[in-house]
């Protein structure tokens, strides 16, 4: 069997307790997993007020999978009093959290798998006297709850947890960097991309910017243009299989310069 990645090195900055799937995707392709998180999620009991707000909502809208994981501890373990509102996810992983907790999903994005995909189903466009209930992290974009307010609904964002910059020595990834001992880089956030970059020196990330970058979403795209990424691909979806075939796809398609890339690199070791 055909190992796609074989003998290529890819840097993965999801956070610690979320890279096991992508990374071991990864490796069973063939390629060499260099993990460097660049976000640590950590939780953030929520006010007992927003709780009560979240089991009276019309909408209970789950921003990522993690919001549902802190928001079933906050609940006590199993959410138990989430069954009258109806429930928004924006992605297929949040939907899947969600059923695996034993919640039924409403309306989940058809196709772009965002805030601005959710925005687009039809139950989001009739939210007018409704309270929407929205659950993240603490400091996600607004875009969502703005957007909702201007059609007409109540909104409330409950925080469930925190991001944080991890306190890491870059010394080896740096290293790793300026010997061209890798040939990607993927990244899931527009924060996580920020934080690399903060956690970087200037030499570093100049060579980075040279690198195929990989990253989960049109938007994430655009901020890495802004930061001078110079081969940037977008994951169709955000989740771990589609960042996998990208990554597939970017050193295995037609005209990929592959032979090229490694012959460089191994040159350089």
């Amino acid at each position: 069997m055909t190992q796609r990645l074989q003998g290529l090195r890819i840097l993965v900055t999801r956070p610690a307790r979320q890279a096991a799937k992508l990374c071991d995707s990864i490796a069973a392709e063939g390629g060499e997993v260099v993990l460097f998180p660049t976000l640590e999620i950590v939780e953030l009991p929520p006010d007992p007020q927003l709780l009560k707000a979240a089991a009276a909502a019309d909408w209970l809208i789950f921003t990522s999978a993690n919001a549902v994981d802190f928001a079933i501890r906050a609940f006590g373990g199993k959410m138990p009093e989430l069954k009258q509102p109806s429930i928004a996810t924006v992605g297929g992983a949040t939907a899947k959290a969600l059923q695996q907790a034993g919640c039924r999903v409403d309306c989940v994005p058809q196709t772009e798998f965002s805030s601005e995909g959710l925005l687009a189903e039809s139950p989001m466009l009739a939210v007018g006297g409704k309270l929407c209930v929205i659950v993240r992290g603490a400091g996600g974009r607004e875009h969502l709850a703005e957007t909702l307010a201007a059609r007409g609904a109540r909104t409330v964002c409950l925080e469930v947890y925190k991001r944080c910059l991890p306190d890491a020595d870059s010394t080896e990834l740096t290293a790793c960097i300026a010997a061209g001992k890798l040939d990607a880089v993927t990244v899931t956030s527009g924060e996580a991309l920020h934080n690399l970059l903060a956690m970087l020196d200037k030499d570093a990330i100049a060579l980075l910017r040279d690198l195929p970058l990989v990253v989960a979403s049109g938007r994430i795209g655009r901020i890495a243009g802004q930061f001078g990424f110079r081969q940037v691909a977008v994951s169709r979806r955000p989740e771990d299989a589609a960042i996998l075939e990208t990554l597939t796809t970017l050193f295995n398609g037609e005209n990929s310069g592959r032979s090229n890339r490694r012959r460089t690199r191994n040159s350089s070791v």
